[in-house]
């Protein structure tokens, strides 16, 4: 029987609660402005869970150095450094180069997933960035165009957002939409006429904001593809893709699909920045690195790094609850003396970012939100976790590793989330912000 995963139903049911089938947008009379924040979290089984983050301890705690202002040969990604050869002038730093496009300082920027604008002027919350998950295939469960009257709900929700003075992301999470895993959807023919006239339809609609707009590409799906072979090669694994216009000379394969997702982008909607979220679940950084290289991964605008997306505490009580029965995160040592440690997974997205080429800046998301505590576990909307407290405390290491922004979230409906978290976020992300932020490198 067909299911819609978990983290897709999440999001399905938070979308529906706050804007009906087909219904409207913006708040008026003075109401906020709803701006989904997605509970949805990770489903799956094993260590898929965890969110691409790996458990094995990572040697040392250093990043990767010797990165240079990125060149990009896609043509039209924004990864390149654009100093020129003439007049001596230094290339500019692909974080930088992005921070400028999305028209914020340069600083590592700070997001957040929101229900609405009420919730963040409540605390005096602005956050750089605002994210919500695009779910589902119509006919196949149902899917985000059905949320409002012709997909208008990336208008309505890139708007929103846009007037409060932060940059939206969609998580483009479509391939579960006929049961998560089910990787043999992408040559069914039906499923993926549906699959790309909906992804057409995105970056229609972001082509008409003529604004920038950030878009992660299908979390979890490149684990799963990777998983049906032994060789993990995409390049094997069959995938409808030539039939579409702007991809007529790409192969027919799972790789071929995500090189679409980046084309179809780049002519539709210039304005589209792009970022592909490798999962770690067949290999080493290095060796996935490589794979999502015939994936188009290196020719994206930047890389989706993440975490977990849970907090810690609820996989240390028993039973877990649900949403945390799955997965082995533990409590990070914030003093990177033992693993699991916040170093470990720099390295960790330092090697893969070496790995890929191309020099792209990384992106975190889906960031845990949990309050710091000497006593394991909690409860819902209470489970301990140090890693907001550690990223907006420690976040020029994050800079350092060529980080352009950090986007926190719960990724499950009973996690730590701005309403339950004592006023943290608001306090530290202030603080941040009050020192002048994290420089760019």
């Amino acid at each position: 029987m067909d299911i819609l995963s978990r983290r897709c139903a999440s999001a399905l049911v938070a979308s529906l609660l706050l804007f009906g089938c087909g219904g409207g947008g913006g708040g008026g009379g003075g109401a906020g402005v709803p701006l989904v924040g997605s509970p949805a979290g990770q489903g799956g089984t094993g260590t898929q869970s965890d969110g691409g983050q790996s458990n094995g301890a990572q040697s040392g705690g250093g990043q990767s150095s010797g990165d240079q202002a990125a060149g990009n040969n896609s043509g039209s990604g924004t990864q390149g450094g654009n100093g020129g050869t003439s007049g001596g002038s230094a290339p500019v730093a692909a974080t930088v180069a992005l921070a400028n496009k999305l028209g914020k300082p340069a600083r590592v920027l700070v997001g957040l997933s929101a229900n609405s604008t009420d919730d963040l002027k409540s605390q005096d919350i602005h956050p750089d960035i605002v994210e919500h998950y695009l779910v589902g295939i119509v006919g196949y469960n149902g899917g985000w165009p059905d949320w409002n009257a012709g997909g208008a709900y990336v208008t309505i929700f890139a708007q929103a957002a846009q007037a409060y003075g932060a940059v939206p992301m969609f998580t483009l999470y479509q391939m579960t939409a006929n049961g998560e895993g089910n990787v043999g959807t992408t040559d069914d023919v039906a499923f993926m006429d549906k699959y790309w006239g909906q992804v057409r339809l995105m970056y229609q609609l972001i082509a008409k904001l003529d604004k920038p707009v950030l878009i992660n590409v299908e979390p979890d799906f490149w684990g799963f593809a990777a998983g049906k072979r032994s060789d993990h090669d995409l390049t094997k694994l069959p995938a409808r893709v030539s039939g579409q216009p702007e991809c007529s000379t790409l192969p027919d394969t799972v790789a071929g699909l995500g090189q679409c997702v980046v084309q179809m982008g780049r002519k539709i909607a210039p304005k589209a920045l792009i970022g592909f979220p490798p999962a770690f679940w067949n290999g080493t950084p290095s060796e996935i690195g490589a794979m999502m290289q015939t994936a188009g991964a290196n020719q994206a605008d930047f890389i989706v790094a993440q975490t977990s997306d849970r907090d810690a505490g609820c996989r240390e009580v028993t039973p877990r609850p649900d949403g945390c029965q799955n997965g082995s995160d533990r409590y990070w040592d914030a003093s990177n003396k033992t693993s699991p440690n916040f170093h470990d997974s720099q390295k960790q997205y330092s090697d893969y970012r070496a790995a890929l080429g191309n020099g792209l800046p990384i992106l975190w998301w889906q960031t845990p939100m949990g309050v710091p505590s000497d006593t394991p576990g909690g409860t819902d909307g209470h489970y301990r976790d140090n890693r907001v407290d550690y990223m907006l405390t420690n976040t020029q290491e994050y800079g350092d590793m060529h980080t352009f922004g950090i986007v926190f979230g719960a990724g499950w409906g009973n996690q730590t989330t701005i309403a339950t978290d004592g006023g943290q976020f608001a306090r530290l992300s202030a603080q941040y912000l009050a020192r002048g932020g994290a420089a760019l490198k």
